[in-house]
């Protein structure tokens, strides 16, 4: 029998992703094929006085936590209606961003809004899936689990 590799990288429905950029190496995120784009909790968003097209906000890597707060300024990339899991529709900067999912660098379009009523601070949509993800729905943590002190920063939410 030949053996055939699989270009995909298999995932669990929820994972440890990094975020270079804003120095955050562990954040848990859900990740959800039913969502389009990625979508970060931020708050404090607001445009750059003088460049429209730059936003600030602020992020909160750790659930049920204000510890670790990170500023962050970047390029808006696109603004966009978009609906809740609930209907809710709203407005929201859109920044591209890169991701470390599973060992893998990748680039996402990823949404600023408020998810402190949802269980995860990041949520990885099918956009940035497609880039060779595959989710078993049945497991979580494929790419291992943060380092004891991650953990325990997010309050033991293992």
């Amino acid at each position: 029998m030949t053996e055939v590799i699989h270009p995909s990288t298999i995932a669990g429905w929820r994972e440890w992703v990094g975020l270079p950029e804003l120095g955050i190496g562990w954040m848990k995120a859900k990740l959800d094929t039913g969502a389009r784009s990625s979508s970060l909790h931020a708050f404090d968003i607001q445009p750059v006085e003088g460049s429209p097209d730059r936003v600030r906000f602020r992020v909160l890597p750790w659930q049920e936590s204000d510890d670790d707060a990170v500023d962050h300024e970047c390029a808006v990339h696109d603004r966009r209606i978009v609906r809740s899991s609930s209907g809710h529709t709203e407005e929201r900067y859109v920044v591209l961003m890169d991701l470390v999912l599973l060992g893998r660098r990748i680039s996402a379009e990823v949404t600023l809004s408020n998810r402190d009523e949802m269980g995860f601070r990041m949520l990885i949509g099918r956009e940035a899936l497609r880039q060779g993800f595959i989710v078993d729905p049945a497991r979580s943590y494929l790419g291992g689990r943060a380092p004891r002190s991650a953990r325990r920063r997010n309050r033991g939410q293992d």
